[in-house]
């Protein structure tokens, strides 16, 4: 386009301020808004701008945030972007992030220690101004994040509670989710109930485990210890599939009868699947099968997976608002207290499960 610069070459104020005919002073005050640009005519102003747009002129954002101090970042770190936990958490981020003037540094780290110490530092030498931080149920509570709080950098995450950390934590209410399942079995007549419960040492896994306990008592259901089986610490989130392919396996060569399956989550729910069918198990027909999470590939399956939903979109939107918000309050966040966010699951009934 005639009288834009060649690629390579900026267009700076010197160049609109000597295509205008106004000083470089001038320009500068009109092309960034600054307090004495009340006292330029409107008629001068109209001129800069139009001829800023005409060579392309763009603002120089990290020139500006050197003068500002403010960077208008926020760190996102996830734990694993493989996870389909994650997929929709982080729309909801961008959904948000979107329409203001922050943008996300995203980062990975993989599900290893040293590699989320690492980020943590770029992201403090790139001055973010705030951090959301994805956890998936490989994520450890670590202490890494109190140098966030001493930076006073507003801190979220998403998935785990880290409120005894003094970190705001986003999560779905777990229990509730469990209750809602079994319940959803219960209705159907099952009372021959095999579970899959999560890795012991997860906060998520407990918790979901107490929904379930609740239910039980409730209802005088009686829980066959020999229908639990329960899976073991692993190093990949997806590696919840294989544990399902495996302690189902497990519960087939048991033995004992059971009419449906409750899986950790829907990956795991998927690896059950896989081996009912193998061993000529229909579902739902013989056994039904219920995961929790609501990831994607859940609805793509042969049956498809009936779940327990968590919003993630919603979790997602809901933590970089408070973000958002404490970054704009500009408040020191040792005087914040951490704000817990609950939300409620949602059962997804598909084609899995059925009464008998």
């Amino acid at each position: 386009m005639a009288g834009r610069k060649q690629a390579g070459n900026r267009v700076t104020i010197v160049d609109v301020a000597r295509k205008s005919g106004f000083s470089a002073s001038t320009v500068s005050i009109v092309l960034n808004e600054a307090p004495l640009s009340r006292y330029v005519a409107a008629s001068t102003k109209e001129h800069i701008r139009k001829t800023a747009q005409e060579l392309g002129y763009r603002p120089d954002a990290f020139a500006r945030s050197l003068r500002s101090r403010r960077s208008h970042t926020v760190g996102v770190m996830i734990f694993d972007i493989s996870d389909p936990f994650c997929t929709l958490i982080l729309r909801g981020i961008e959904k948000t992030l979107h329409p203001t003037p922050y943008l996300p540094i995203i980062m990975d780290a993989h599900n290893e220690r040293k590699i989320f110490e690492g980020y943590l530092e770029m992201l403090l030498d790139r001055r973010v101004e705030g951090l959301i931080v994805v956890a998936n149920w490989l994520f450890a509570d670590t202490d890494l994040l109190a140098d966030m709080e001493k930076h006073k950098i507003p801190t979220v995450v998403i998935g785990r509670d880290l409120t005894p950390n003094r970190i705001s934590s986003v999560l779905v209410d777990n229990a509730t989710g469990a209750y809602a399942a079994l319940d959803h079995l219960y209705q159907l007549g099952h009372r021959n109930i095999a579970f899959i419960r999560g890795p012991a040492s997860l906060h998520d896994s407990v918790n979901r485990w107490r929904g379930i306990e609740k239910f039980a008592a409730e209802h005088s259901l009686d829980i066959d210890s020999r229908l639990i089986r329960e899976l073991p610490e692993m190093l990949d989130a997806n590696s919840g599939f294989d544990g399902g392919v495996e302690l189902t396996a497990e519960l087939l060569r048991s033995r004992q009868k059971f009419t449906a399956l409750m899986a950790f989550d829907d990956l795991t729910a998927l690896g059950a699947l896989r081996t009912l069918t193998q061993a000529g198990v229909r579902v739902p027909e013989d056994c039904s099968v219920i995961g929790f999470d609501g990831v994607p590939p859940a609805a793509f399956s042969t049956p498809a997976i009936t779940t327990i939903c968590q919003p993630m979109e919603e979790m997602g939107m809901i933590g970089t608002e408070w973000v958002l918000k404490s970054i704009e309050k500009d408040e020191d966040s040792h005087l914040i207290a951490p704000v817990l966010k609950l939300l409620p699951p949602s059962v997804v009934v598909r084609d899995s499960t059925r009464a008998i």
